[in-house]
């Protein structure tokens, strides 16, 4: 099915006043910035920018979900102007709300008006972060997912753990996680999730120097990633081949820790920005000319460290330099096509592709990722439809918001079955991690850049059969 944009009746915001209309600021709740404090609330002027006319409805995964206004990008802007003056507080229904966004960025895409939804998310996040008391067991759980994911050690630790759950699994699980207490769906949510672990590939190691082959083009520093690094090792691995077998140099420092984007895109800033300065520190020491990443969400944060740091002094044009440097490997890949060094030997399949949100609507690297897939000899690329609706993964909200992420979650994979496609790629951990689990192995999910290896290595990928 596709979906057509349409402007929608316009938005009627009297439950959440709680009255008719208040058009004038009467009960102001908050001081100057209404309920925000003065740490970069959301900019007047960008949310001045919105009209409100519908055409991010279509695109919203949440509205397409539920059709509630509130839960649209037009409906969550219109809280942020209501809470800036002060009408709402930013506990309870607006939290929720704006908790209930992906942050998916397809508004930005669809918006005629070029509306920043992402900068206007970006600022209220953190405001709701620092000034809302969430309950008990929410704060838990978010707390031990910010314990365990940024960290490769503790990562690796746990994958000991995972693979022998794994193991001893009993086939009568399901029946048992089935009958779990709502109260307990994330901790489900989070079994589901759990890819299948090798502890061999999880401890495995990248090489802080991978030769270029042939004459050397320049040095390209690699993002090893943290959830990528342990559990899509084989990613990396495959990263590096391609970028040494068109020539550069692919320098991985050792001493690489989270880039922080799991983090600011749950508006964690305080601890975003101490990521972003150590990582842009360890790029500054490799001495690199680009900075690949794999992951969407990654690169997507990375190319904001100059707005995150643009306060810092001692920071700000340090981090604009780092950010003017990353590039997802499509980008790099692309560049070399006119002189690749490399040839592509032929693999024949059909090959649907998904757009990570953070790669797509974020980034706006679409073009990229499908030239360099279709210069694979034998690769029969097709789209697939509602590409702009978001899988249901974007970070940790299949973990945070179970429900609605699985609802996404099937009607993806309902639309990749109706490709006919042999083989899934996209450029997100994330977003391999959620189709896999609505898939459930019906098709082999790739990479694109380990489609590009095995081509390179004239070999057909092993998922692939």
């Amino acid at each position: 099915m596709t979906i057509h944009p349409t402007a929608g009746p316009s938005p009627d915001f009297s439950s959440e006043r709680g009255e008719k209309a208040a058009p004038e600021r009467a009960d102001v709740l908050g001081g100057e910035f209404g309920s925000f404090d003065d740490h970069h609330p959301p900019a007047q002027e960008l949310l001045d920018d919105c009209v409100h006319c519908g055409f991010c409805l279509p695109t919203c995964p949440t509205y397409a979900l539920w059709g509630e206004e509130m839960d649209s990008p037009r409906g969550r802007i219109y809280l942020m102007e209501m809470a800036e003056k002060g009408e709402i507080p930013l506990e309870g229904s607006f939290t929720t709300h704006m908790d209930r966004c992906l942050g998916c960025m397809a508004c930005v895409t669809a918006c005629p008006s070029g509306v920043q939804y992402d900068r206007l998310l970006e600022a209220t996040r953190p405001q709701i972060e620092r000034n809302v008391v969430r309950s008990r067991s929410d704060r838990w759980f978010r707390e031990a997912i910010f314990t365990l994911f940024p960290y490769k050690r503790r990562l690796r630790a746990a994958s000991i753990g995972g693979a022998l759950y794994q193991k001893l699994r009993p086939k009568s699980m399901d029946r048992l996680l089935a009958r779990v207490p709502e109260r307990f769906a994330r901790l489900v949510a989070m079994e589901s999730l759990l890819p299948p672990v090798s502890v061999r590939q999880a401890f495995r190691r990248m090489p802080e120097r991978t030769p270029a082959v042939g004459e050397r083009r320049g040095r390209v520093g690699l993002l090893t990633g943290c959830v990528q690094d342990v559990f899509f090792h084989p990613v990396n691995e495959a990263t590096a081949r391609v970028l040494a077998a068109e020539g550069w140099d692919v320098i991985a420092p050792r001493e690489q820790a989270c880039c922080g984007a799991l983090g600011l895109h749950a508006g964690r800033e305080a601890e975003a920005i101490e990521r972003a300065k150590k990582l842009i520190a360890v790029f500054e020491r490799a001495g690199v000319d680009t900075i690949a990443t794999n992951v969407a969400g990654c690169g997507s944060s990375m190319k904001e460290y100059g707005e995150l740091l643009a306060d810092d002094p001692e920071w700000a044009e340090r981090a604009s330099a780092f950010a003017a440097k990353v590039r997802d490997i499509s980008e790099v890949v692309d560049a070399t096509l006119a002189d690749a060094r490399a040839r592509r030997h032929p693999i024949e399949a059909k090959v649907v592709y998904h757009d990570a949100c953070h790669l797509g609507h974020a980034q706006k690297i679409r073009t990229e990722p499908r030239r360099v897939l279709r210069a694979i000899p034998g690769v029969e690329l097709v789209e697939l439809p509602e590409a702009e609706i978001c899988c249901g993964s974007a970070g940790i909200y299949n973990m945070l918001q179970p429900e609605a992420a699985g609802d996404l979650g099937r009607r993806k994979a309902d639309n990749i079955r109706g490709t006919g496609a042999d083989v899934l790629v996209t450029a997100n951990p994330g977003c391999l991690l959620q189709i896999r689990k609505y898939l459930d192995g019906e098709l082999p999910m790739l990479h694109p850049i380990q489609l590009i290896d095995a081509s390179i290595r004239g070999v057909r990928p092993p998922e692939m059969g």
